[in-house]
C-alpha cells in the first residue's frame, strides 16, 4: 500500500511538471554563468510566472540564423546594436509591445523590436595604485610611452572588442588605422573574450584593460575597493546597450510578452545593476545602487545605429587587423 502511495505521488509530481509551461531563453554564456544575472533572473521570473524558464547559453545570432524558424527560442537575451541589423533582417523577431517612456538611456530609443535592459560605455580601466596619472584623453593614450601595457579583446570574437574598433572608428574616422598603429606597441595581448583580459588586469599583468565604465562598480560594491577606475576621455565613449527580443514563432507568446514586461519592471531593473554590472535601462540615477552613483561617466556618448555599425564593421576590424599585423 505504501509503495502504491509513493508511486501515485511520483506520478502526480511528474504530471504537474509536464504541465508546467517552459520559456526558452537564448543568452550569452556570461549571462548564465554563476557570476552572471541568469540564475537571479530565472528565480525572479519563475516566481512571477509559475513557469519553467530555461536558459540556453551560447553564441546568439549565429545559432539563430542557422536554426531559422526551427529555433526553440522564445526570447533572445543579450544582443547589441552591433548585431541587430542581421537579426532584424532575418524576420525571426516580433514587436516587443512594451512602452518605452520608462527608459532612462542617454539616447532616444524608439525600436519596436529590440528592448533595452541595461547599458554601459566602453572604457579603459586602470588601477590607481599602479597608474597614478592615466591618459586624460584618447590622444594621450595613443601618445603614451610604449611601456604602458594594455590588454584588449578580439573584435571578431568579442562584443567589447567590436565596440572598441567602432569606438576608434568614431573618434578617428579615416585615421583609424594610423591610431591603431600608435596603439599597437602598447598592446600586451589580445584575448578572445573579456573575462580573460580582465583576469590579466586584476592579476597585475597590465596597466589598463578594455572594459566598461561600470566595471569599477563591482570592485566598490563587492570588494570595497576604490582603486579601479575608468579613464574618461573628452573625445567621448562608445555607448553599448544590451537588448532582448521576442521570437516571432514562439509557442509561448503570453509568457514571452510577460518576460518582456518583466524586463522593464522595477524589480528587474533594480537587480540588473549588480546582476550584470551595467546601468539599468529603465531606472533613474537616484535608484541606482550607491556604488554606481560614484562612477565616473562620460559627458559625450558616441553611438552608431545598427545600419551604421553594420556598414562600418568590416572597415573598423580591417584597420585594427592591418595595424596589429605590422
Amino acid at each position: 500500500m505504501k509503495a502504491l502511495t509513493v508511486a501515485a505521488a511520483l506520478f502526480s509530481a511528474s504530471a504537474a511538471l509536464a504541465d508546467t509551461p517552459v520559456l526558452t531563453v537564448y543568452a550569452g554564456d556570461y549571462i548564465t554563468s554563476e557570476w552572471g544575472p541568469g540564475p537571479k533572473i530565472e528565480e525572479m521570473f519563475e516566481a512571477r510566472c509559475g513557469c519553467d524558464l530555461q536558459f540556453k547559453p551560447g553564441d546568439l545570432l549565429p545559432r539563430l540564423l542557422l536554426e531559422g524558424e526551427r529555433t526553440e527560442a522564445d526570447i533572445v537575451f543579450g544582443l547589441t546594436t552591433d548585431a541587430t541589423k542581421r537579426a532584424r533582417e532575418s524576420g525571426l523577431f516580433a514587436p516587443h509591445g512594451q512602452p518605452l517612456d520608462a527608459l532612462t538611456l542617454p539616447i532616444d530609443w524608439t525600436d519596436e523590436v529590440f528592448l533595452p535592459f541595461n547599458y554601459g560605455h566602453t572604457a579603459f580601466v586602470y588601477n590607481t595604485e599602479r597608474l597614478a596619472e592615466p591618459p586624460a584623453s584618447f590622444d594621450d593614450l595613443l601618445n603614451a610611452p610604449d611601456d604602458l601595457k594594455l590588454v584588449i579583446q578580439d573584435p571578431r570574437t568579442s562584443i567589447s572588442g567590436l565596440a572598441l574598433v567602432l569606438w576608434v572608428q568614431a573618434v578617428y574616422g579615416d585615421e583609424a588605422q594610423a591610431a591603431w598603429e600608435k596603439l599597437a606597441p602598447k598592446i600586451l595581448t589580445v584575448t578572445k573574450g573579456w573575462s580573460e583580459s580582465y583576469g590579466l588586469f586584476t592579476d597585475g599583468e597590465a596597466d589598463m584593460v578594455l572594459s566598461y565604465t561600470t566595471s569599477p562598480a563591482y570592485h566598490i560594491i563587492a570588494e570595497e575597493d576604490r582603486t579601479k577606475k575608468a579613464a574618461i576621455f573628452p573625445e567621448g565613449h562608445y555607448f553599448m546597450v544590451e537588448l532582448a527580443a521576442k521570437v516571432a514563432n514562439t509557442d509561448q507568446p503570453e509568457l514571452a510578452d510577460d518576460f518582456m514586461a518583466f524586463i522593464l519592471s522595477e524589480d528587474f531593473q533594480s537587480m540588473i545593476a549588480t546582476g550584470n554590472w551595467s546601468i539599468p535601462a529603465a531606472l533613474p540615477r537616484d535608484g541606482w545602487p550607491d556604488g554606481f552613483k560614484e562612477l565616473d561617466l562620460p559627458e559625450k556618448v558616441l553611438f552608431y545605429s545598427e545600419d551604421e555599425a553594420a556598414a562600418l564593421r568590416d572597415t573598423a576590424i580591417d584597420a585594427w587587423r592591418r595595424a596589429l599585423s605590422q
